[in-house]
Formats: structure tokens, sequence, C-alpha cells
């Protein structure tokens, strides 16, 4: 994965207020740590910034002040509607370090078996890999899985430098056969039995006389 670079600009003023304000200008509060450096608050490009995330972008070089930072996305903080990035941490990195993150895994291709149900009990994987060669996901070809057949950690192929710290037993992904649900008999009504009473008409019957 290529390292995106953004101009970052440190941030003055703390709050909500300022916060507010920043968001209107077009630029997003984040948080810089790690490395046993001092914290350092900055300011985002909104528009390149939401633009790495949606081609996925994990680990960005921020330039401050002629100097350049490596650092890992942490956490996005969006709001109540999970559109608007709010806030965002960063974890400083060397680009030559090895370094454990959570990649989701993506299912490629079509199974042999007709009427077969896909179960996939791991939608992601602990990896460690260098900072900058962090995979998009891993990706697990199930093309012609026939009813029965299970794909464990361990049958995973795996980018090249990347270790995973999963199970190796552990199922990631298999194909069960369909189970027909059984249609519930139909219940036959004794003769001079009551009526059951069904929820909510008696209200709508008492409202009818008013």
């Amino acid at each position: 994965m290529e390292t995106v670079t953004l101009a970052s600009q440190p941030r003055e003023g703390r709050g909500k207020r300022a916060a507010k304000k920043h968001r209107r200008q077009g630029l997003i509060p984040a948080v810089l740590y790690g490395h046993k450096e001092a914290v350092a608050t900055v300011l985002l490009p909104k528009k390149e910034f939401e633009a790495a995330l949606r081609h996925h972008a994990r680990v960005l070089d921020l330039q401050s002040d002629g100097k350049t930072e490596t650092a890992i996305i942490q956490e996005v903080q969006y709001d109540h509607l999970g559109k608007e990035v709010l806030h965002v941490d960063f974890k400083r990195v060397s680009k030559d370090e090895r370094i454990t993150v959570t990649v989701p895994v993506e299912l490629k291709g079509t199974p042999g078996a007709v009427g077969g149900v896909l179960d996939q009990p791991l939608h992601a994987l602990e990896i460690d890999c260098l900072a900058i060669d962090i995979p998009e996901s891993i990706k697990v070809n199930v093309t012609g899985l026939t009813i029965g057949q299970v794909i464990h950690v361990k049958d995973l192929t795996l980018p090249e430098g990347v270790k995973c710290h999963d199970d190796a037993d552990a199922v990631v992904v298999q194909l069960k056969q369909a189970v027909a649900e059984d249609e519930p008999a139909a219940a036959v009504a004794e003769p001079g039995a009551a009526e059951p009473e069904i929820v909510g008409r008696r209200v709508k019957e008492e409202t009818a006389e008013e």
C-alpha cells in the first residue's frame, strides 16, 4: 500500500467551539502521538483526508513546518450519522518497523455447489507486517468450494511479509448444506372452541363503539 502525503498544520484553540470553527473552514482536528515523543494536535485538510479514506489508506505522511512524520490511522470519529469525520487519532510509526493491525477478510468467487450456504465465522484477521505494507484486506477465494469444505487460517495465502496471529485451525469460511425449514402444520380448531383473542383488536372494537 502506498503512503499518502497530507499537509497538516498546528492546531490552535481547544474545545468544541474551536473544533466546529475548524470544520467550517474545511479542516479536521487530529492528534498525533507515539514513539515517546510529545503529543501533537494538528489540523488536516478535510477533502484530502476523506479521499485517502476512500482509497483505504492506513498510513500517512503528515507534513508540517518542513517536517514529515509517518503515522498510522488509529481511530476515526464520525458524527451521529456516520458521514462527517469529526476527529482523527494517529500513532507515529517508522516505515521499516513491523506493526500489528486488524484487516478485513474479503471473499472472492462463487462456490461450486448449488444449494450451499457460506458461513464465515472470521470477518477480520489480526496480522503483523511492515507499516507501509498493510494490505487492504486478506482475500479468500471460494471458487469451487463444495458442501462441507472448510477453509482454515492455515490454508490462506498471505501477502509476502505478512504474518497472521489468529489460530491456524480457526475456520475462516465453510460451505454448509442449506437446511429447508419445515412448514408448521396448520392448527385445527376444535368444535366449540373459543375464538382466540387478537392483540390490538379489542382496542379497535372499543374505540369503534365510542
